[in-house]
């Protein structure tokens, strides 16, 4: 049922009619030089807790300041990111609602959705990239495996699938855990959550025993003792947990893979207001305070022109469409 829900939400944004999306679009064209002349929203989708939260809180107090105006954070998950996505696909491109854009909405949702509702190039503007994390392959304690080595000897050890948690189907935890199990011939059985936090208690406590998750939040409890941290999904390993290898040191090079955090608007938004908003960003990104606090919890942030930006998502478009016909992953 809740399927059927989200789908027919999907479906009734899809709806939308182009005469209210071009009667809501003209005011906006007047009215660039008085922007902003209102709230911001930001919207992000996934739940409180995850990687494009993160930023969303420490990039919106910056711009608000930047800006003169306020900047409010709008939490829409749901349907593998593509609700929020379509929320902004369909609104007015006056500058007042930007999209945390990240890889599970603009790259991997599209390609598991029959009828997304949105196009991840043609319906938005990608105006700038901030940074990008890792996912990482953590497991609770009481799991018998020090290494990703263990970790596969042991899911092969168990009588029936094993379990494991992502932030949300299409995150990219999801595809790298189908990618994981269908390359090493292993069998397991995604288990999605509707955001990393509700899935990260489920984890700590033991109610799963794998997840594939993003680096950031598990730093801490990584150096706690509460969670064992096996692999990260990086070229190489990251500064900020030096124990932990890299999955191209492994000899799984093809599941290196990162989660991409930028900032992107409804499509046809004015180019006066595309570059105000992008120069914004970009100038925030480059302050070192800024990198740093992103940095401390494992992003990897980057300076990036708006071309470059599309270009990115295009190419990872391409490649997780690729990747999910290929593991059958669905939502």
């Amino acid at each position: 049922m809740r399927d059927t829900g989200r789908r027919s939400f999907i479906q009734g944004l899809a709806g939308v009619s182009a005469a209210g999306m071009l009667g809501a679009a003209w005011p906006a064209r007047a009215s660039t030089q008085a922007w902003p002349a209102r709230p911001i929203r930001l919207v992000v989708t996934f739940p409180p807790g995850g990687s494009s939260d993160i930023v969303a809180r420490v990039l919106a107090p910056a711009l608000a300041e930047k800006l003169g105006q306020s900047v409010v954070i709008d939490n829409k998950p749901g349907a593998g990111s593509s609700i929020g996505a379509q929320i902004v696909a369909h609104s007015a491109n006056d500058g007042y609602t930007l999209l945390v854009s990240n890889s599970a909405a603009l790259s991997i949702a599209p390609s598991l959705l029959q009828s997304p509702g949105y196009d991840p190039l043609r319906s938005f503007e990608h105006l700038a990239y901030i940074g990008a994390v890792p996912t990482v392959f953590a497991v609770h304690p009481s799991v018998p495996a020090n290494s990703l080595s263990e970790l596969v000897s042991w899911i092969k050890e168990q009588p029936a699938p094993v379990p494991f948690g992502s932030g949300g189907a299409a995150s990219v935890g999801h595809l790298v855990g189908e990618q994981f199990a269908q390359t090493l011939k292993l069998s397991m059985e995604h288990v999605p959550y509707r955001g990393a936090g509700p899935m990260r208690a489920d984890l700590l406590s033991g109610h799963i025993k794998l997840a594939i998750d993003a680096l950031p939040q598990n730093i801490a409890l990584h150096k706690q003792g509460r969670l064992k941290l096996l692999a990260l999904t990086s070229p190489r390993r990251v500064a900020q947990a030096p124990s932990v290898p890299s999955v191209a040191e492994l000899g799984l090079a093809q599941l290196v893979s990162e989660n991409f955090v930028g900032i992107s608007a409804p499509a046809g938004l004015p180019r006066a207001l595309a570059e105000r908003i992008a120069g914004a960003v970009r100038q925030i990104s480059a302050r070192p305070e800024f990198a740093q606090t992103l940095e401390a919890q494992g992003f990897v942030t980057r300076d990036m022109e708006s071309k470059a930006f599309t270009r990115l998502i295009a190419d990872q478009h391409l490649a997780w469409g690729d990747i999910a016909k290929k593991t059958g992953a669905k939502l």
